[in-house]
């Protein structure tokens, strides 16, 4: 058994004590009232930091939340590694679906019950335990460690792009490392080492100054719900391809060994229909739905709306339609340029009879690390010790914007090794983090340090 091994078991009861204390902070970034006890998490973390031993450990402010910041810097010649976390959680309600109070932490059923027991201060804690293993039983660190951890995660992190880009040189590192993803399933350890960015946009359509009587005008005035689903329905062809001239343009194509880690999931279609209860699945021809929902562009139509909305019916010819719309983007798609690509399109598609205006939303670049990068080989090779099985190599659909940040302004591989579960209700009543996932995850980010230090 290794010494750290011997370490976390021996402090196991201690460790999972502090931890308790941590997820009884109400540390809800969204709620002006809670936001004492906000800045109380981010305390918190800065405490911990110092008893841990980093140096320089601050509380930088933003126009939000403190950005917790703490560094290992006595490895001379090596690498160096920033862990990113966050302290913030999502809202509680409903609270009446909790099974137990969300600020009273609970451990039964072998998992530990609380809001944010997963996302994210479950796995952020984590990462100070796995080092405070190897300090306290080797007395030094393999490489030089930064932390960075804010606390407005939940809200969309407004404040922290600007942090970074102004603290960057005190943030480079060589290997960003992120502990807030899961796994597929139980025991089937999982890296995503890839994200689509997002840009979003809305259409105003306005037509006649006002609503008309469809008996009177309808035939002679353009219908803005007419327009509005003309122009949507310009974006794509009958193979589900989106039209918009250039979209592809950049789009980076899958290489066949990520194709064969893809098909190596063994995820069937037939799963995917019945998890959401459909008869077909529909999207790009040619492409599985995993590469649909991970390495392909997608534009949706998220909303659409106009003209009379009550019960019954009403002949009115609407004075104006809406619609809103969103992008996920892929390697190399730039946020910006798809934008001018969409706004060109809206205009040179506009019927007759009708004003559009583009009404522009939040925006996220791609993010993807090779999955044969050093770094996330490390990581999979240190999941395999633990969970004895072979990491599995997913792209995420969603996007984190962070994330992307992270990566255009530091420029440094990101290994997002994530320990939760889908089970485990994030953002949901009663979320939860096994135990298991608890000691498993300890000893994998124990052992990815020694395999890391082997690799740079």
């Amino acid at each position: 058994m290794t010494t750290f091994q011997n370490y976390l078991q021996e402090q196991r009861n201690k460790h999972l004590e502090e931890l308790l204390g941590l997820l009884a902070i109400p540390s809800i970034s969204a709620l002006p009232d809670h936001k004492e006890d906000t800045v109380q998490a981010a305390e918190w973390f800065a405490a911990s930091l110092r008893k841990l031993g980093m140096d320089n450990v601050q509380l930088y402010p933003t126009k939000g939340y403190p950005v917790v910041y703490g560094e290992w810097l006595k490895a001379e010649g090596k690498p160096t590694v920033l862990i990113y976390g966050h302290y913030d959680v999502q809202p509680v309600d409903p609270l009446h679906l909790w099974e137990t109070p969300p600020f009273e932490p609970t451990i039964r059923e072998e998992s530990i019950y609380a809001r944010g027991a997963s996302d994210d201060k479950g796995q952020t804690f984590m990462h100070l335990k796995a080092l405070e293993a190897i300090l306290q039983t080797t007395g030094t660190l393999p490489f030089n460690f930064k932390f960075c951890i804010e606390g407005e995660e939940e809200v969309g992190s407004p404040n922290l792009p600007a942090f970074i880009e102004e603290y960057k040189d005190m943030l480079a590192a060589d290997v960003i490392v992120i502990s807030d993803t899961a796994m597929m399933e139980e025991d089937k350890p999982t890296i995503c080492y890839g994200l689509r960015g997002m840009c979003g946009f809305q259409l105003d359509v306005k037509g006649p100054r006002r609503d008309l009587h469809s008996g009177l005008y309808g035939g002679a005035v353009q219908n803005p719900i007419h327009a509005v689903v003309e122009l949507l329905q310009s974006f794509h062809n009958q193979d589900g391809e989106i039209t918009v001239d250039g979209f592809y343009d950049k789009v980076v194509s899958l290489t066949e060994d990520e194709k064969a880690a893809f098909e190596a999931l063994d995820v069937t279609e037939e799963s995917l229909k019945e998890e959401v209860g459909v008869t077909e699945l529909h999207g790009e021809k040619g492409y599985s739905w995993l590469e649909r929902t991970w390495v392909r562009p997608t534009l949706e139509i998220n909303g659409i709306y106009g003209g009379f909305q009550g019960e019954g019916i009403k002949t009115v010819l609407p004075s104006e339609a809406h619609a809103k719309i969103t992008c996920r983007l892929v390697p190399d798609q730039d946020p910006d340029e798809i934008l001018e690509l969409l706004q060109k399109h809206v205009k040179d598609h506009t019927p007759p009879g009708v004003e559009i205006t583009v009404s522009l939303f939040d925006k996220g670049a791609p993010f993807v690390t090779p999955f044969d990068h050093p770094a996330i080989q490390a990581a999979s090779r240190a999941f395999e010790k633990v969970y004895k099985v072979p990491t599995s190599y997913t792209r995420g659909g969603g996007s984190l914007p962070i994330v992307s940040n992270l990566d255009a302004i530091l420029k440094a591989p990101i290994v997002l090794m994530g320990f939760g579960l889908p089970s485990d209700n994030v953002h949901s009543p009663n979320e939860n983090f096994k135990l298991k996932n608890f000691d498993k995850g300890l000893l994998t980010l124990c052992h990815y340090w020694e395999e890391l230090a082997e690799t740079l």
